[in-house]
Formats: C-alpha cells, sequence, structure tokens
C-alpha cells in the first residue's frame, strides 16, 4: 500500500503514501455495490484490514456498533459482519503443536506494460506519462471485467464441487507501483490488483471464489491487457509495435517500434540480475542429471533464481518528479541526450513504417490453424484457454496495435475447436485433429509429429515451423479452389474495422471439415488443355475466313500457316511443360 518502501511505526497510510510517491489505492469491480463502496473509492488502511486482513465488511466497525446498540452480544455482532465462513485458527488438545488454518484472502493480479513502454513513461514528456497512464488504465480496468464476466465462479458444497458465476462482481483494490525492486531504481509502471476471495452467491450468501478457475485463466488475461494496451496507445499516440526476441528460441514480446533497444537493457537491470543467476543454477543441472532442463525445469530455475537475487525493499523514499529525474539523467549520460529526447520522434517514424506492411485484417482460417499449431506443439493436449490465451498473441503479432472487431479472439477459438480438435481424457481436454487440412492421409498427424517428438530445437521453435507447414498446406488448397473456379467454403481476410461481426461461412456440413481440395497439378492440366482446345479452334476459325475472302477476291492461295497441334498431342523432340503449350499458348 506504501509501494516498495518501508513505513515507520506510527505514520498515518496517506503520509506514508506521500512519502513514498505512490497514489493512494482505489477500488474497483462491480461487486462493491453489496459493500456500499463504489468504484473509485479510496482505499482506507482499515478497510484492507477488515476485508483483506480478516474477510469481514469493510465497514464492520459501523455495523458492530449498531448491532450492539440494538443489543446484540459481541459475539453476535462479530459474526453479523463476516462474509462467508469465518477464519479458524484450531489448536489440536492431543498435541503441542498449534495447527492453524492459513487463510487464502486474495488474489494479487499484476498489470505490468512492456519494457519500452516503461521506458517511454519514464523517459517522456509529461504528456506522454499521462497519456501512458490512461493506457494502462483503460486495459487493466477491461481486462478485469473480463475475469468477472466470463471467468469468476462462486463454489461451495463438500470441496467446492459445485460451481456457479458470482451474482455480482469482483471485488478488487488497485494500488500502482512506479519502480522495480532492483538495487538501482528503475522504472517499472505497474499495478496490483488484490482481489477478494470473498463473494456472493447467487442466492446473495457470501462464499468464496474458485481460486483455481482464475488462476487457469491468468495466462488468457494477461494476452488480453497486453493486446489492450497495445491498441490503446497506437490509438492515442500513433506508436506501433514489433516482436522483439529475448530468448533465442523462446516466444518473442511485443514492443514499441523505434525505441532503442539498447533502452532495455538499461531498464531491466533485474532481468540480467536473474539471468545471471540462472546461467549458474543451468549448468549445475545439466551436471547433475547429465540433460538440459526441459520446459518445467527450466521454469523451476527460474524462479528459484528469481529469489536468490530478490533485493530487499529500498529504504529510501522518493516522489515521482524526483524518480523520473533520476531516470533521465541516468539514460542521457548512459545513452546520450539524443536518444532520450527523440524518444517519441523515432517511435512515430518507425510506426509509419510499420504501417506501411502491415495490413489491419485477420484471415479467421490462418488464425485458427495458427493457434492450434502452437498449442499443439507446446502443450500436445489442452484446453479451451489455453487456445484463447494463443489466439489473443496472435492478434497481437498480426495487427501491431490496429484495433480488434470485440469477440473476434472468441471465434478464432471457436473455428479451431469445430475444425481442427477432437476430445481426449477428461476434463474437458482436446487435441489437434487435422483431417480438414489431410483428408486423405490416414495419420492426420504426421506434419506434426516428428516436430513433437524432436528435442534438437526450443519447443517455441518447433511450434512456428508446425504453423508455417500447415499455412501452407491452407493456402495451397485455396490455389488450387481458385484454379478451379470453386466457391470457398471459409472465412477470409476479416476486416478489424468493420462494424458487423464476423460470422464463419458455412457449406451445409454437420461436421464442420473443409471438403477435400482437388489436386492443384491436375486442375492446371485441366486449364491447359482447354485452354489449348480454344485456340485451336480459333485458328481453324481464321483460317477458313481467309480462305473464303480469298476466293470472293480472285487472290491467288498461300501456303496455308502451321495449325496448332490438337489437344492431348505433343510434338517430337520436344519436352512438355505442364501449364503451357509447344507453341506458346499459356
Amino acid at each position: 500500500m506504501v509501494g516498495d518502501g518501508h513505513r515507520r511505526a506510527g505514520t498515518p497510510l496517506r503520509a506514508a503514501q506521500d512519502e513514498a510517491g505512490v497514489p493512494p489505492g482505489v477500488w474497483k469491480g462491480r461487486g462493491l455495490a453489496a459493500l456500499g463502496l463504489a468504484a473509485g473509492d479510496v482505499v482506507t488502511e482499515r478497510q484492507a484490514e477488515l476485508l483483506l486482513g480478516e474477510g469481514r465488511h469493510p465497514d464492520a466497525d459501523r455495523i458492530e456498533r449498531e448491532l450492539l446498540a440494538q443489543g446484540k452480544s459481541p459475539a453476535q455482532a462479530t459474526r453479523a459482519t463476516v462474509l462467508g465462513r469465518p477464519i479458524e485458527h484450531n489448536r489440536s488438545p492431543k498435541t503441542d503443536k498449534a495447527k492453524e488454518r492459513t487463510p487464502w484472502l486474495a488474489l494479487d493480479l499484476v498489470f505490468r506494460a512492456p519494457s519500452t513502454a516503461h521506458i517511454a513513461w519514464a523517459l517522456g514528456g509529461d504528456e506522454t506519462r499521462l497519456v501512458l497512464e490512461s493506457c494502462q488504465d483503460v486495459a487493466r480496468d477491461k481486462t478485469l471485467a473480463w475475469l468477472e464476466e466470463s471467468v469468476a465462479q462462486i463454489r461451495w458444497g463438500s470441496g467446492g464441487k459445485h460451481r456457479w458465476p458470482v451474482k455480482d462482481g469482483l471485488i478488487v483494490a488497485v494500488f500502482r507501483h512506479y519502480e522495480s525492486r532492483a538495487a538501482e531504481s528503475k522504472p517499472l509502471l505497474h499495478d496490483h490488483a488484490v482481489v477478494s476471495i470473498r463473494a456472493r452467491r447467487p442466492d446473495g450468501t457470501w462464499g468464496n471464489l474458485s481460486a483455481d478457475t482464475v488462476l487457469a485463466h491468468i495466462v488468457a488475461a494477461d494476452c488480453l491487457y497486453t493486446l489492450l494496451f497495445m491498441e490503446e496507445v497506437s490509438a492515442r499516440l500513433g506508436w506501433a509495435w514489433v516482436p522483439r526476441e529475448v530468448t533465442p528460441g523462446r516466444r518473442p514480446v511485443m514492443e514499441i517500434a523505434g525505441v532503442d533497444q539498447r533502452l532495455i537493457g538499461w531498464q531491466s537491470t533485474r532481468r540480467q540480475q536473474i539471468e545471471d543467476a540462472l546461467s549458474v543454477l543451468t549448468d549445475k543441472y545439466e551436471e547433475r542429471q547429465g540433460h538440459p532442463p526441459g520446459e518445467k525445469a527450466g521454469y523451476a530455475l527460474a524462479c528459484q533464481a528469481a529469489d536468490q537475487t530478490r533485493p530487499p525493499k529500498r529504504t529510501e523514499l522518493l516522489s515521482l518528479t524526483e524518480l523520473r529525474e533520476r531516470w533521465r539523467v541516468s539514460a542521457i549520460r548512459a545513452f546520450g541526450a539524443c536518444t532520450v529526447y527523440r524518444l517519441a520522434e523515432r517511435a512515430r517514424a518507425a510506426a509509419a513504417a510499420v504501417w506501411a506492411r502491415v495490413r489491419p485484417v485477420v484471415d479467421v482460417v490462418l488464425a485458427a490453424v495458427d493457434t492450434v499449431a502452437v498449442v499443439y506443439v507446446m502443450r500436445g493436449a489442452f484446453k479451451r484457454h489455453h487456445l484463447l490465451a494463443e489466439a489473443r498473441r496472435h492478434l497481437s503479432y498480426a495487427l501491431r496495435g490496429r484495433p480488434h472487431e470485440s469477440g473476434l479472439d472468441e471465434q478464432i477459438v471457436q473455428t479451431v475447436v469445430d475444425d481442427h480438435t477432437r476430445p481426449v481424457g477428461r476434463g474437458r481436454m482436446m487435441t489437434a485433429d487435422l483431417r480438414a487440412l489431410y483428408p486423405r492421409d490416414t495419420e492426420d498427424q504426421a506434419v506434426l509429429r516428428p516436430l513433437t517428438r524432436s528435442r534438437m530445437a526450443a519447443p517455441y521453435e518447433r511450434a512456428r515451423l508446425a504453423a508455417d507447414a500447415l499455412a501452407a498446406r491452407v493456402r495451397a488448397a485455396r490455389r488450387a479452389d481458385r484454379l478451379g473456379s470453386r466457391p470457398r467454403p471459409y472465412t477470409v481476410a476479416v476486416p478489424v474495422a468493420s462494424r458487423s461481426r464476423p460470422r464463419p461461412f458455412r457449406d451445409g456440413r454437420k461436421d464442420g471439415r473443409l471438403p477435400e481440395p482437388e489436386t492443384g497439378i491436375d486442375t492446371v492440366e485441366q486449364t491447359r488443355q482447354t485452354l489449348e482446345a480454344a485456340a485451336a479452334q480459333v485458328a481453324a476459325t481464321l483460317q477458313d475466313g481467309r480462305r473464303a475472302r480469298e476466293a470472293a477476291h480472285g487472290l491467288c492461295p498461300q501456303p496455308a500457316p502451321a495449325a496448332f497441334p490438337p489437344p492431348h498431342t505433343q510434338q517430337p523432340d520436344t519436352q512438355h511443360t505442364p501449364g503451357r503449350t509447344t507453341e506458346g499458348v499459356t
């Protein structure tokens, strides 16, 4: 609540926040109405202590006074302010060891913009700083709204077996921080959204959120936040985004085009500390196990490296104005004044180059193929929220900050589920099913199986190879359809700026599979034969007309020109090429 600094004993919360240079926390979420709060109200220390620390009503003190005045006992008055089940602290009479149930009363969701956005926010002018903070607010609030409308569930019953959407919404306390925890303070604009675990059931009683449901959709929420933040920045500042490869073979991240890449290293000193420690832990792992760590082991080692290098919180408290001045002086000393003061100008120039080559359209079929290939190679079996996260990543890469139509990510996921997946195992798990693209192959996964078994390349690198292979298959089928003049039963190039919601075109088949495409070579050969026959008929007609005119005027007959070879014939000593005749007619 006071940033990353320490709060002196006896210092009021608001004074400590002013000292630390961080704004006070504010309440967010539609569930505030049930507690008598409103969105945008300041989070007081007592409210946070009651709701997020004890699971009670944030105005429990007033409620208790009113109930005691009505003649209720202190225990009854306290129990009336508890939202749901009270926190239990049990001591076993059979043992000397105390047994306490550690309550889980809130989830801390951190909304952090890309690295180049922190740099532009820290080194840019006041107008740029305010615009980026506004973009952060919009992207964060929309992501929280998606979580409470589409994800959040209330649980009750033994083991939480009953799940139902929350009645009102979420109760969230948002705290904004300006810097990282590195030993040398660096800019890091991020928000801590502390989501209360307490929520109302459909019958009006209070219970607990299904935390596993929220945590399962964390990656999808993160991808949505990044996509929305990119769109807000591009719409308000005119900047574009480009992918940046942080680690070779790993998934790239989106950064603002035109921002000097050296500033990223200056800003992310904490990351460099983690990478240095991670290299040592990885060497020890390979020496102990005899092989490099996989994806799960690599993630565990990265968490261990982060814990080992975590510095203590700063004791020096600086205001945002002082921090920005310190950051600007540090960047100018390291890279020069031109790099700092021309940052926005270079970003606008780079955006013009990006918009010149990026079309603001999305091909739903190719997006679905890309999504299923990446998720299948990375996971094998997956659920719908895995597809949703990858579909939002695809929109970020494809649009580079251009706005997408509402519901387009869900449409891509539904196309994947309908056309390229089949159920497997339990718990709504799915896997890839490519028979729509390879109708004649008995082993429909043959194109992807070598990539999933290979350990020579990184998982994401193999996923990109698989996605490119399936995209080439779709384009080949489309070329065959165009040459055969057949209608295409799939969605193509959906403009994201259109007002109407794009709907996939169905061909009437119940299984939703694409019809089997014709072979491209056969179609080309048929077209060649048709053209040759038409050319021979035209030549014969012209020759008969010329002879008739010569006879009518009494002219001497001229030797007839060599006729075109008839269809399906080939002159001796010539090499036939599909799509061309021996006389040059294409």
